[in-house]
């Protein structure tokens, strides 16, 4: 087994539990996946398939899911989670269920995090369910104080989860970036390396990840069902650290694409957050709540997951590795269920996917720069904004 690098084996696993003997072939059960058609459920969905579970697909658009390649073989449900009805129903006759929730969209995201968790914390105590798996962020080692929006709500529904669920055992794992095409970390470092033919970078974005292929997050959330242990967290990383300057460099690199950097002192957060959000595609909160997180290294604090959590002798895929076939392009006469996971694959969404060239990156640039422009005048002069 691939394990995280020199600096990362420094941590023991002290605390993993002992070997799942049936880890291997896992009793099938009735899942609940929640957030079906998103980019982790929809590819976490067959995988489940694969060994032989129920599952029964939570999702808010019945119509579209219907779609989905893999339909005709889960329970489709319509689930709003922020209606506590919907998630009672859904819920009721699962022994597991997969929550891969998160609200980035909207000023006021940590309240619809918390109500959606609080639905179903009280949801899963109700039905009784056995498991419930929560896919998170990685939690930097900082005062709680200094963590960013996004973490802390992250933090705040992992409490949620496991505090208002007692007798079911909650699984956390928290996972930084999480690379493969479609992945909103993987698009922002895409778009930007093809639409800056020169990378500004801020003084203070030295901060070290860890990042993740997305299959080895799903062979994690795969294999939580065989976890025979009380309610904890995982850190789950891939077998690399590095800061975040080098892996747009390692990204470029894989790419074929020559992107000098160049470090600029004094940039504000919330300037190179707009910045990212007008040159890339992503919906516009997304960035600014991944750019916030720059600040802290985002590595693992320990190795638990990869005894508890993969099958013996399964390999990590490391970051050049996932690069390269996140770019490949996918062989179409292939079905779904043989394509690889961590390449394009249908359903993903529509800003996904880069150009391969740089052009009509100069006119996304322009936007950007008019964009951080106009934001400096607002909070600077006396009047505006």
């Amino acid at each position: 087994m691939i394990t995280p690098d020199s600096a990362a084996s420094n941590h023991t696993a002290s605390n993993h539990t002992a070997p799942n003997p049936a880890a291997s072939t896992p009793r099938p059960r009735r899942v609940l996946v929640t957030g079906a058609t998103g980019y982790i459920g929809s590819r976490l969905i067959p995988r489940l398939l694969r060994d032989g579970h129920h599952v029964r697909a939570a999702v808010t658009n019945l119509e579209r899911a219907r779609t989905a390649w893999w339909a005709d073989d889960v329970e489709l449900v319509r689930m709003d989670v922020l209606d506590s009805a919907t998630v009672e129903a859904a819920v009721e006759g699962m022994d597991a269920v997969y929550y891969l929730i998160h609200a980035l969209k909207g000023e006021d995201f940590t309240t619809t995090d918390r109500i959606s968790a609080e639905n179903m914390a009280w949801a899963v105590a109700a039905a009784g369910v056995e498991l419930l798996v929560y896919l998170s962020g990685l939690v930097p080692d900082v005062p709680e104080n200094e963590l960013s929006e996004h973490i802390t709500s992250r933090l705040e529904v992992e409490r949620i989860l496991t505090g208002a669920t007692a007798g079911i055992r909650v699984l956390t794992l928290r996972a930084a970036i999480v690379t493969g095409s479609g992945s909103t970390s993987f698009e922002v470092v895409r778009q930007i390396s093809e639409r800056m033919p020169v990378h500004t970078v801020p003084a203070w974005m030295d901060s070290r990840v860890q990042p993740i292929a997305v299959v080895d997050v799903v062979e994690a959330l795969t294999g939580a069902l065989s976890v025979e242990s009380e309610s904890r967290s995982y850190d789950v990383g891939g077998p690399e650290r590095m800061p975040y300057t080098q892996l747009l460099d390692r990204y470029a690199r894989i790419a074929g694409l020559t992107r000098p950097q160049v470090t600029v002192p004094g940039l504000p957060t919330d300037v190179v957050a707009v910045l990212a959000g007008a040159i890339t595609d992503v919906p516009g909160s997304t960035v600014p709540a991944l750019v916030e997180s720059l600040h802290h290294d985002m590595v693992c604090h320990d190795v638990d997951w990869t005894y508890d959590l993969l099958p013996d002798g399964y390999e990590l895929v490391g970051v050049d590795e996932s690069f390269a076939r996140a770019l490949r392009e996918p062989d179409l006469t292939l079905p779904p269920e043989e394509r690889d996971p961590l390449g394009p694959m249908p359903g993903d969404p529509a800003w996904a996917g880069g150009s391969g060239t740089t052009t009509g990156g100069v006119g996304a640039v322009m936007a950007g720069a008019r964009s951080v422009v106009s934001g400096l005048a607002g909070r600077m002069l006396p009047g505006r904004g």
